[in-house]
C-alpha cells in the first residue's frame, strides 16, 4: 500500500515549500523506495498557462501530454502546461513527472460542475463535501495505485488560512482518517524572521501558524522551519516551537538559508528527518547502500560549492522583475557551470528600459522566453549586440525567434521585419503562427506542448553537440521561423540545424560564423536539465563562453 506525506506551508508563501518537498522525496528515494510528488495549486486556474509569469513564475511544461477529462465521454482538456515545482521536482529526483500530478481548484471545480451537469448527482444537493473533496481523493489514490508507488509526497500549495486552500485541507482531513496514521504523514513548514533589532529566531508566527492547521483539524508530525540560520544557534527556540506544536524537539527540523539547494536533502539526513520518516510510516528501507546513494549525491551537491571560475551572462526578458519567471533557465545555467567548475552569475536586462552597457559588459547572453509586445524590441537590439560584439548567444522559445528577426533586419535588409505576434502588419512575417494554430480559439493548453522528436542536421554545432541526429525536446509555442526568407539569402551564414519529423517547423538555428557561438532553439532545453546530467546546449553555451574569455585549453 502506498505510503502518503503531505506537505503544507504556513506563515508566508516563497519559503521553498517546493525544495522542502523535493528534498522530502529524495530522503525516500535514498532508501530505494518508488516515489513521486504531487502539487496542489488552489487557483481556480484549470492549469498556469495562461498565468503571467510575474504574477505566478515560470509555467513548467512536461514531457508527456495529459488528455484530462472531467467526465466520461466528455471533452478532453490538453495539459502539459504545470506549476514552476514540477521543475524542481523532476531536478532532484531525476524523474519525469506526469502533468496529471498537478491538481488545480479549477480541475476539481469544473469536474464537479460538469458531473453535476452531466446528471451523476442526480438526486443530491452538490457541495463542496463531499463531492469536491471525494474528487480530491480519489486522483491522489488513483495516482499512487496506477503507478504502484511506495511513497507519494503530496504538496499543498498556498499557505494555511487561505480560504482557497480550505478544500484541499478538509480533503487531508479526510484522508487521515480512512487510511490511519501508519500510513500518512504531515510535515508543515513554516517560516521563523530573524530579528535583527534583538539578535533572535521569532516563533511566534510558526506558533500561530500551527495552530490555525490544528484549526483544520490536522496535527502535524514534523515541522520543517525555514530560518535565516541554522535553529541551532538559538537553543530556546526549537524547545519553544516543540512546547506550542505539541511535537517532541527531534521533529522540528532546522531548514537554513544555504548556498546549494541541492544540499537541502544532506541537511535534513543529518537530522535524521528520513529515519524519522521511515519509523512513522513503518518502512524498511529496499536498498542496502543508501549510504553510497547519500555519498553519490553528496558528490553532486560538492560539484556546485567547489568552483573555481566565474562568468556572468547576461538574460535579456520581460519579466526580469521576478527570477522565478525563468527558474529553470537559472537551474540549468547553474548545473552546466558546475560541472564545468564554474559559477555562474545571472545579470538580469529589463528590455523595456534596456541598458547596453549591462549587455556588452557580460561574458555571455541568452535571450529568454516570453510572449507579446511589451519590450520585444529591446529584446531584438540584444540579438543584434550580440552579433555585432560576437558575444556568446543562446536564445531559447522567443529567443531564437527574436534571434532571427535581429538577423533578417541587420543581415538581410528586412527593414520592419517582425513576427505576427508583435506586429501583425509587419511587411517581412519571418515569424508566423503555425499553420495548425490559425482556427484556434481558446487559449489555454492549445499551443504545441510536450516532447517532440528532433531532426538535427548533419554537420552543425547542435549535431556535435548532442552527438546524435534525433533527441526528444520540450515545446511550447504557436510561433514559428519562416525559413523562406533565410533560403534566399544562404551565404549570410545563418542555418537552420534541426526541424520536426515533417520538415516543416524549424527547431533550431545557428550561426556558421568561424569561432562564434551563436545558438537559437525553438525548443527548452532547460526543463530537461539535471544537477546530475546538465542539458548538452546549455553546457556548450557555457563553454563558448569560458572559451572566449579565458582561452580554449591546449
Amino acid at each position: 500500500m502506498t505510503k502518503f506525506v503531505f506537505v503544507t506551508g504556513g506563515v508566508m508563501s516563497g519559503i521553498g515549500k517546493g525544495i522542502a518537498a523535493a528534498s522530502t522525496a529524495k530522503l525516500f528515494q535514498f532508501r530505494g523506495f518508488k516515489v513521486s510528488i504531487v502539487k496542489i495549486d488552489p487557483y481556480l486556474n484549470v492549469d498556469p498557462g495562461t498565468l503571467n509569469p510575474i504574477e505566478h513564475g515560470e509555467c513548467f511544461v512536461t514531457e508527456i501530454v495529459w488528455n484530462f477529462q472531467p467526465v466520461e465521454n466528455g471533452e478532453k482538456f490538453q495539459i502539459s502546461e504545470i506549476d514552476q515545482d514540477f521543475g524542481s521536482y523532476e531536478r532532484f529526483l531525476n524523474v519525469n513527472i506526469p502533468p496529471s500530478h498537478n491538481i488545480t481548484s479549477g480541475q476539481i471545480y469544473l469536474q464537479t460542475i460538469l458531473k453535476e451537469r452531466k446528471g451523476e448527482y442526480l438526486g443530491h444537493t452538490v457541495q463542496i463535501i463531499p463531492h469536491c473533496t471525494d474528487i480530491i481523493k480519489d486522483r491522489i489514490k488513483r495516482i499512487a495505485q496506477e503507478e504502484k508507488l511506495d511513497v507519494l509526497v503530496i504538496e499543498c500549495g498556498g499557505t494555511v488560512g487561505d480560504i482557497e486552500s480550505t478544500v484541499f485541507l478538509e480533503a487531508i482531513r479526510q484522508l487521515r482518517l480512512e487510511v490511519g496514521r501508519k500510513d500518512m504523514v504531515l510535515i508543515h513548514v513554516t517560516y521563523i524572521p530573524y530579528s535583527e533589532a534583538v539578535g533572535q529566531l521569532k516563533s511566534k508566527p510558526t506558533q500561530h501558524s500551527v495552530k490555525m492547521l490544528q484549526a483544520a483539524g490536522l496535527q502535524p508530525d514534523f515541522l520543517v522551519c525555514r530560518a535565516p540560520v541554522e535553529l541551532e544557534t538559538d537553543p530556546s527556540v526549537r524547545a519553544k516551537i516543540s512546547l506550542f506544536s505539541n511535537l517532541p524537539p527531534e521533529a522540528v527540523i532546522s531548514n537554513p538559508d544555504i548556498q546549494c539547494i541541492y544540499d537541502l536533502p544532506l541537511i535534513f539526513e543529518r537530522q535524521n528527518l528520513g529515519d524519522s520518516l521511515c519509523f512513522n510510516l513503518d518502512l524498511k528501507p529496499k536498498t542496502l547502500s543508501c549510504i553510497e546513494c547519500i555519498s553519490d549525491w553528496r558528490k553532486t551537491v560538492d560539484l556546485f560549492k567547489n568552483t573555481n571560475k566565474e562568468v556572468t551572462i547576461a538574460m535579456p526578458g520581460k519579466y526580469t522583475s521576478i527570477t522565478d519567471s525563468y527558474v529553470s533557465i537559472n537551474a540549468a545555467l547553474r548545473d552546466a557551470g558546475a560541472h564545468l567548475g564554474t559559477k555562474v552569475h545571472i545579470r538580469w536586462v529589463d528590455t523595456e528600459y534596456l541598458d547596453e552597457n549591462a549587455v556588452l559588459s557580460a561574458d555571455g547572453m541568452l535571450n529568454t522566453p516570453g510572449f507579446g509586445s511589451r519590450a520585444v524590441e529591446g529584446m531584438i537590439r540584444c540579438a543584434e549586440l550580440a552579433m555585432e560584439h560576437r558575444i556568446p548567444y543562446l536564445g531559447i522559445c522567443f529567443g531564437c525567434q527574436l534571434l532571427y528577426i535581429a538577423y533578417c533586419r541587420k543581415f538581410l535588409g528586412l527593414e520592419g521585419a517582425n513576427s505576427t505576434e508583435i506586429d501583425p502588419k509587419t511587411p517581412y512575417a519571418v515569424v508566423d503562427k503555425m499553420d495548425d494554430q490559425k482556427a484556434i480559439k481558446l487559449m489555454g493548453g492549445t499551443m504545441r506542448l510536450g516532447g517532440y522528436p528532433v531532426i538535427l542536421k548533419p554537420n552543425t554545432r547542435l549535431s556535435s553537440v548532442y552527438a546524435q541526429g534525433e533527441i526528444i525536446e520540450r515545446f511550447r509555442h504557436r510561433y514559428h521561423i519562416m525559413d523562406d526568407f533565410m533560403k534566399k539569402n544562404d551565404d549570410k551564414g545563418m542555418v537552420v540545424s534541426a526541424v520536426d519529423k515533417t520538415g516543416k517547423i524549424v527547431n533550431a538555428l545557428e550561426l556558421n560564423w568561424p569561432n562564434y557561438f551563436c545558438v537559437g532553439t525553438q525548443f527548452h532545453a532547460e526543463f530537461k536539465s539535471r544537477p546530475t546530467n546538465p542539458s548538452p546546449i546549455y553546457t556548450a553555451f557555457l563553454q563558448a563562453v569560458l572559451d572566449k574569455k579565458f582561452g580554449k585549453p591546449i
